[in-house]
């Protein structure tokens, strides 16, 4: 099936962006679970294989339209503490957000309604999911203090 160019490419880029996000999500989950924050690895593990599970949906999307798949990482930005990787994993979920926002567009204009419908998903799955979380533990932090989060995330996910 021939696609439009212009949703393929912008596919493509898209896929750089979830291609960082697993990056991402799977270094810090690491650091997490080097500095005994069980709770946090379990998650940000999780997030990392929804983020690859979103460039699987990608890639297998390109290739339908006709395209190939540009497995180009966009840049990471690694935390280095527990709060900075929260602010940057949620810093990229809002740039995924507006990403995603611009390629719907594309696809309506292309007339593209299966790719828009697979984007939209992934739409409501950073903002409902991802972004979500990463906004309730930053202002978990802001309520009960930086020590008491930490003490909070050690251990095993429930």
């Amino acid at each position: 099936m021939k696609g439009d160019q212009k949703v393929i490419d912008y596919l493509n880029f898209l896929l750089g962006g979830e291609l960082a996000a697993r990056d991402q999500y799977f270094i810090h989950a690491e650091m997490y679970q080097e500095w005994e924050y069980g709770k946090l690895y379990e998650h940000m593990h999780h997030e990392m294989q929804h983020e690859t599970e979103h460039a699987q949906a990608i890639i297998r999307r390109i290739m339908l339209l006709g395209g190939i798949p540009n497995m180009t990482v966009s840049a990471i930005n690694v935390g280095t503490d527990v709060k900075s990787m929260l602010q940057s994993d949620l810093d990229l979920e809002y740039a995924v957000r507006e990403h995603l926002k611009e390629g719907i567009a594309i696809c309506e204009q292309a007339q593209d309604y299966v790719t828009r419908d697979m984007l939209v998903t992934q739409l409501e799955d950073t903002e409902e999911d991802h972004a979500h979380w990463l906004e309730k533990q930053l202002r978990l932090i802001e309520m009960i203090g930086l020590q008491n989060y930490l003490q909070s995330q050690t251990g095993d996910a429930a």
